[in-house]
């Protein structure tokens, strides 16, 4: 094939339920018990700035109780009480209702079976005869009681001005201010050193924004008496991240959208981005994805499927009385005895440079996101159950490694970031697929990850969870256990699969690759091939000179510091997310349009392109 650009991760950022992502700060809290004492320290003073709290010994516990899943807390709503709207048919036999109104309330149709008699100026008197049916404001208990929440007191939207922006979007700006900082490199520099329209953006959300500052508003405002506002439509869209993305953080002109996939989203746009730089139509690619899905409304969907660990099977599973409470920090236990998945809220980004523009600037190499491969499960019986398609993005992710790699560190040097739900159909279908795979490719004791146990299911973000959290466990060289459960199930597939509940410390240099599992409602199913930062520096160090690599470490002793000074300030609280409202807005008197080219804001888009169909031409 010739060769070809090698998409090169240079930057990653986001927050989840174990806080911010930069710095690998969330992997150190999913694998605190394994941490250094100074990384834990450092670790605390990050919790501590994103909560809201001291960094102080004394404020150790509360910040590792209110970080992972944990119980619902009332920011989102309390589950002990949540308002619904009870249907109330009431009917008058012989004996009419009746009642006093305030003028202003009555509907501007009346119903013809009301009589209506004027009581004062301001007042009515309402008088209905037969059947009536009216909606009563109450609450009731939820049934499931634990999500994987972004760490207490860490509001996105109060770090700037957010005007009543969805929290998906308030997220979606935060992850891709972490990444930009993360990069360690002036944007501006980046800018000036590629054409306009060669920087893709591939963000979005699953579901969309479904809050009540988005859809979830615009749906229900008029059923409870509300106004719908004109913010609640445009602001909904799923793509809607990456729109932001662009508008507001990085002014980018290039490739746009997100791809949806239900549960395997991220992994869709990371194809965009990976195909957009080994074919040169991008030099720099953002991937990402936020979800907000923690309101009642979407969990009582997901809830009706019978697919979330309620507070009931929990207590079943650990053989509690009905007046106990579980432990709702292990209601996820993937590959284990269990009863659900537990949803989550997270937002993540990764950043791809291709691989001559990472060695000009001097960018940090974390690994390189060479594949990704989307099947779906051909003819279903269920919309929502598992498929075959899975084999196919597996078999196809391992195989690519195979070829950069090799047989020997394909078998000894790898691991996989299950999808791992925590679902008593998750554990038998996915356990299988990987068990035959590992056999298949020769693989013994294949290192199984399953990160959802810390974090939960975040839906469109949770392959982003997987990624970062893979960036980390390279760094740290530690394989997270799958610690809330000591137990594989007995139905689950263990043949050449390697599950551990606790921590494993592995070599990073010996570490060649990962590959990254993701399954989604309706059959889709994407697997993407990661090659490690050791592997990716041998297969530049094969591509470019000694002294270009030379280069490349003075050029990056810079980038470095520049990330440690971008966290110590993310610590120090003396930075905010880049958000940039009304800023460089570009008109049509910007624009200078030839035949050959286009200018716009002074950088030039060329469009002097030739046919890709050189032996169909027909002048």
């Amino acid at each position: 094939m010739g060769r070809q650009r090698l998409p090169v991760i240079v930057g990653f950022g986001g927050v989840n339920a174990a806080g911010r992502s930069s710095g690998h700060h969330a992997f150190a809290r999913m694998t605190w018990s394994a941490q250094s004492a100074g990384q834990k320290r450092r670790t605390l003073d990050a919790m501590a700035r994103l909560m809201g709290v001291e960094s102080a010994p004394s404020q150790e516990r509360y910040m590792l109780d209110h970080t992972l899943i944990r119980r619902i807390e009332p920011r989102h709503f309390d589950v002990d009480a949540v308002p619904w709207n009870q249907r109330l048919p009431l009917h008058s036999d012989d004996q009419p209702v009746d009642f006093d109104l305030d003028r202003k309330y009555l509907p501007d149709r009346v119903p013809p079976h009301w009589q209506v008699t004027a009581t004062s100026v301001t007042h009515v008197n309402v008088r209905i005869a037969g059947q009536q049916d009216f909606l009563l404001p109450t609450t009731r208990e939820f049934e499931v009681k634990s999500a994987g929440q972004l760490p207490t007191g860490f509001e996105p939207g109060q770090l700037y001005p957010s005007r009543n922006h969805p929290r998906g979007l308030q997220m979606a700006v935060y992850a891709a201010s972490d990444a930009l900082g993360n990069l360690g490199l002036d944007w501006e520099d980046v800018t000036r050193r590629v054409a306009v329209d060669q920087i893709s953006v591939y963000a979005g959300s699953a579901m969309g924004q479904l809050d009540a500052a988005g859809a979830g508003g615009m749906i229900k405002s008029r059923y409870n008496g509300q106004r719908v506002t004109s913010k609640y439509c445009p602001l909904s869209f799923a793509e809607m991240p990456a729109d932001f993305i662009n508008a507001y953080v990085l002014g980018s002109l290039g490739s746009t959208g997100a791809s949806l996939g239900a549960c395997a989203s991220f992994l869709y746009n990371l194809r965009h981005g990976i195909d957009d730089i080994r074919s040169g139509r991008a030099r720099v690619a953002f991937v990402g994805a936020a979800e907000a899905p923690i309101t009642p409304e979407i969990m009582e969907g997901y809830a009706a499927m019978g697919a979330l660990a309620t507070e009931k099977g929990l207590r079943q599973l650990d053989g509690l009385a009905g007046d106990q409470e579980p432990d709702f920090r292990r209601a996820c236990r993937p590959f284990a005895p269990n009863c659900g998945f537990t949803i989550a809220e997270s937002a993540q980004m990764v950043v791809l440079f291709d691989d001559e523009l990472a060695m000009e600037l001097g960018a940090t190499i974390f690994g390189a996101a060479t594949d990704v491969f989307v099947n779906a499960d051909g003819h279903k019986k269920s919309i929502s159950g598992p498929g075959v398609g899975n084999y196919i993005t597996m078999a196809r992710a391992v195989a690519a490694a195979r070829a950069i790699v090799g047989e020997q560190a394909l078998r000894r040097g790898g691991l996989v970031q299950a999808h791992g739900t925590g679902t008593p159909q998750n554990r038998v279908t996915e356990s299988e697929i990987l068990s035959r795979t590992a056999q298949a490719f020769g693989i013994e004791e294949w290192p199984v990850i399953a990160v959802k146990c810390y974090l939960g299911h975040s839906i469109g973000a949770a392959a982003g969870d997987q990624l970062n959290s893979t960036l980390g466990l390279w760094q740290h060289g530690i394989l997270p256990g799958i610690a809330t459960t000591d137990s594989i199930a007995g139905d689950v597939h263990r043949e050449h699969l390697g599950f551990s509940h606790a921590h494993r410390e592995v070599d990073p240099a010996q570490q060649h690759y990962a590959i990254i599992n993701s399954k989604g409602f309706g059959g889709n199913n994407a697997s993407a091939t990661l090659m490690s930062p050791a592997t990716t520096k041998r297969m530049l160090r094969a591509r470019y000179s000694a002294q270009q690599w030379r280069d490349w470490e003075r050029a990056n002793d810079l980038v470095r510091s520049r990330r440690q000074a971008y966290d110590d300030g993310m610590i120090a609280g003396s930075i905010d997310p880049v958000y940039k409202f009304d800023h460089g807005v570009l008109h049509d008197d910007d624009i200078a349009l030839g035949d050959r080219s286009l200018t716009i804001g002074g950088h030039t888009v060329s469009l002097d392109c030739a046919s890709p169909y050189d032996d169909m031409k027909i002048d």
